[in-house]
C-alpha cells in the first residue's frame, strides 16, 4: 500500500475531479490519494465523485491554511 499526493487548489471544476481521477488510475488498489483543494465547488465534487465512482473517501479535514482541505482517498 502506497501513499500519492495531488494539489489541485490552483484548479477549478470540472477539472479538479479530472485530474483526482487521473491520478486515482495509476493507483494500485488499497494505495491512498492525499488531496489538497479548496473550499466551495471543489470540496463539495471531488469527494461526491470519487464516492460515486466506487472510491473510499477515508477522510476530509480543513488544514492549517484557511480554506485549503484535504481529502484522503482509498482506490
Amino acid at each position: 500500500m502506497a501513499n500519492y499526493k495531488l494539489d489541485i487548489t490552483k484548479e477549478h471544476c470540472p477539472m479538479t475531479f479530472v485530474k483526482t481521477k487521473i491520478e486515482l488510475s495509476k493507483l494500485k488498489s488499497g494505495d491512498t490519494l492525499e488531496v489538497l483543494l479548496t473550499e466551495g465547488e471543489p470540496l463539495e465534487n471531488v469527494p461526491r465523485s470519487s464516492t460515486e465512482q466506487g472510491f473510499k473517501v477515508l477522510s476530509i479535514t480543513e488544514t492549517e491554511v484557511k480554506g485549503i482541505h484535504k481529502i484522503v482517498i482509498e482506490k
